[in-house]
């Protein structure tokens, strides 16, 4: 898309009245902050968490600035593939469309974890249970006008290697940040191959990439004890060296869920290599490859029983 000299800004989040909008993990950091602004510019944030309390009481902070905010809470484990299928189905019995999903929460987790279904826990959480959730309301995004799906990836994403068949870690050895950026690179793929598909299907729904860079949110806290550190308050100054506001963090996404300039398959994060405003990204190479993106959405099928459904007619 053509670039502008000014950057790129919340003020510049158009007008959201009568949009309906899914965020996961919005109930603190950047899914919170996300939300917060989505509903300030008009728009009805489903708050979609895995605890209520939390939620509740994000509701209560998006408030502060957008007081008449509508912001239902829809419960949503994403490591659990029976929450994931339970919150489908409560979303379709309560909208007739989704203008826009954003894929935000996401996990790391320091020592390996199996799920319910038997899915190590950081993959289940960051890549299956989004796949599946998108696939599953995936007619009710197609249902709008302009639908939008929004995947948050990571800048660590480029930076890892992909094994198909151990994705689960089961013959590595476990490192919580090399797990944690394989689901990312994930997250990239099936971002990028739900454009490919889309294309050509009459549907006007579009997917997008968006990274945060280094945000100072609760979440850096799981990235080791150096930036558990720097993230404590008489050191903050060192970290916002390298990193990020919150606020700044979740530009990329809003970017990326807003920007009317925006077109399917596109790539948004910092202007620098950790932080800045948003821009768009080039895309790294196997973020990239379709055949790679091909392999994994047919595993992430196997493994889930979702199977996608594109309509060529669905939105029009």
């Amino acid at each position: 898309m053509g670039s502008s000299t000014m950057p790129w800004t919340a003020d510049d989040i158009p007008d959201l009245n009568g949009r309906t909008a899914i965020v996961t993990g919005a109930s603190a950091g950047l899914g919170l902050e996300t939300a917060r602004r989505l509903a300030e510019r008009g728009a009805r944030v489903v708050l979609a968490c895995r605890n209520a309390e939390r939620a509740a009481a994000a509701a209560e902070v998006i408030r502060e600035s957008a007081p008449d905010a509508e912001l239902p809470f829809v419960e949503l484990d994403l490591a659990s593939q029976e929450s994931v299928a339970k919150a489908a189905v409560r979303v379709h019995d309560e909208f007739e469309r989704i203008d826009l999903l954003v894929n935000n929460a996401g996990t790391l987790n320091r020592e390996r974890s199996v799920t319910a279904d038997g899915f190590e826990s950081t993959f289940a959480t960051n890549h299956l249970g989004p796949f599946a959730f998108t696939g599953l309301v995936l007619d009710l995004l197609q249902a709008a006008p302009l639908g939008r799906v929004v995947t948050v990836t990571s800048g660590l994403s480029a930076r890892t290697s992909f094994e198909l068949d151990d994705l689960f870690y089961e013959r590595r050895k476990y490192k919580g940040l090399s797990v944690y950026a394989q689901s990312k690179l994930a997250n990239a793929l099936f971002a990028f191959e739900l454009q490919r598909r889309l294309n050509g299907t009459g549907s006007r729904l579009i997917s997008v990439v968006a990274h945060p860079g280094a945000a100072e949110s609760d979440f850096a806290q799981n990235l080791g004890p150096a930036v558990a550190f720097l993230s404590q308050p008489q050191v903050r100054w060192m970290f916002r060296i390298f990193m990020q506001t919150v606020e700044m963090g979740a530009l990329p996404t809003l970017r990326a869920a807003t920007d009317l300039g925006v077109r399917g398959g596109e790539f948004f994060g910092p202007s620098g290599a950790s932080k800045g405003y948003p821009v768009e990204n080039k895309i790294g190479e196997q973020a990239g490859d379709p055949e790679l993106a091909a392999e994994l959405w047919a595993e992430s099928e196997r493994l889930t029983g979702v199977a996608y459904r594109f309509d060529d007619d669905i939105a029009e």
